[in-house]
């Protein structure tokens, strides 16, 4: 089965708890706070991965969570860090956000993307120590990791790219010149999955050649089996369009190729620009000559330049070979004068921006939002006094009483910062 479309829930480990703790041991008198921090979550990364081809493996696992972070311990030790989650994807996996962003696009092997990042550890009662206060006895809470849906959708990677209508015979190309073993038959639409196959020449090297599902007139529209998969024709170097010469072709050689060029200009017209090659298959079978030297006139009057065209027969062999190297010697011209890619190895999401503080009354519930607010909420332990008076004096100081008395707010009232909930008193 092929999966090139996926929906994933990935999670961010929670960052550690910092330890509330003092130093006892004989013969040292006060011996102050020792409470470690807590440590930081792991993150969730895709790593492209050249071996996968496909979602499959990711099909029934659709929540990610990355490991938690360790909480702080005694004697000034930090937890452990959460290990971070390395998810592997074929090469070719374009990743969007909730919000339908482009979050990383991974086509080189090894390339990382960070799409959940793990919450940051709580400081322990040691990292609030001073002259002023000797006995801090209150630790943060770690923060939550990022938690969020993502998208992913794949373009197959592959050099060549194999476009034609059903039955001209792309598979049995592919097992002739590769060493895949796809599916072939007599009847229309064998393909119900793009095959990846690795075409070698000589000891010169190899190129790799991606068979895509048979396509038919109307398929940018949905008609047929090829509209799930033009998007992935849009990562090969060069196009292929296979064309049947067999005196049962439907449609004939001419307007097959026409069809083919307007399917593909219709999904995207920048693919109609793409270098392109034509074989005409079946060779071996009666009248076919004909048929290929009917093509070859109708393609330079709709082209107006020489596209290559070649006679071959997929079943027997003829002109394969000839075939492979002409692909070769193209595939290499592409290739000169494309320079190393600048990007880093790890693709991190854009920075976000702070949120100010806000406050917004629903129904009887003033509703406190902000970055730095919110952040302070989630690391204090309101089941400790000091942690709760270092909270209020924060309140104060980045002007939330002001604001609240500005907005209205009555003694008794109800505050929700977060998922935490308070009522206001003067």
């Amino acid at each position: 089965m092929f999966v090139d479309e996926l929906e994933l829930e990935v999670v961010g480990g929670r960052g550690g708890d910092g330890m509330v703790s003092f130093r006892r041991e004989k013969y040292v008198p006060k011996g102050g706070p020792d409470g470690g921090d807590g440590a930081d979550g792991g993150s969730v990364y895709l790593l492209a991965d050249p071996s996968k081809h496909s979602f499959l493996d990711l099909r029934y696992k659709r929540r990610l969570r990355a490991q938690n972070g360790g909480a702080g311990k005694t004697k000034n030790r930090h937890g452990a860090t959460g290990a971070n989650l390395y998810v592997p994807v074929p090469l070719g996996t374009i990743v969007y956000d909730e919000r339908k962003r482009l979050v990383a696009d991974l086509i080189r092997p090894g390339q990382k993307a960070l799409v959940a990042q793990g919450g940051k550890g709580g400081k322990g009662n040691a990292r609030f120590a001073s002259s002023r206060r000797r006995v801090p006895r209150l630790a943060e809470k770690g923060l939550s990791g990022v938690e969020q849906l993502i998208n992913l959708e794949l373009k197959l990677m592959a050099q060549v790219g194999l476009v034609g209508f059903p039955n001209a015979g792309k598979s049995t190309l592919l097992g002739r010149i590769s060493e895949a073993k796809p599916k072939t038959a007599s009847y229309p639409f064998t393909t119900l999955t793009p095959n990846l196959g690795v075409v070698k020449v000589g000891d010169q090297g190899s190129f790799i050649m991606a068979d895509m599902p048979g396509l038919i007139e109307g398929a940018h529209r949905g008609a047929g089996l090829g509209h799930q998969f033009l998007r992935h024709v849009e990562r090969n170097l060069l196009l292929l369009f296979l064309i049947d010469l067999s005196p049962e072709a439907h449609p004939v050689p001419d307007i097959a190729y026409r069809q083919l060029l307007e399917e593909l200009a219709a999904h995207n017209p920048k693919l109609s620009e793409y270098p392109r090659v034509v074989v005409g298959n079946k060779l071996d079978l009666s009248d076919a000559e004909e048929q290929l030297s009917a093509l070859r006139g109708s393609i330079l009057q709709l082209d107006g330049k020489n596209t290559p065209v070649f006679g071959i027969s997929a079943a027997t062999g003829e002109g394969t070979q000839e075939l492979v190297r002409y692909l070769y010697q193209r595939i290499t011209e592409l290739n000169k004068g494309k320079t190393a890619s600048d990007e880093e190895e790890v693709i991190r999401p854009p920075e976000v921006e702070e949120e100010p503080l806000a406050i917004n009354k629903i129904d009887d519930v003033f509703q406190v939002s902000g970055s730095a607010i919110e952040r302070a909420a989630a690391r204090t332990d309101f089941d400790n006094e000091d942690a709760l008076l270092r909270f209020q004096n924060y309140c104060r100081r980045s002007g939330l009483d002001r604001a609240l008395k500005k907005a209205g707010i009555k003694e008794g009232d109800t505050v929700r910062i977060g998922k935490e909930e308070f009522t206001y008193y003067e």
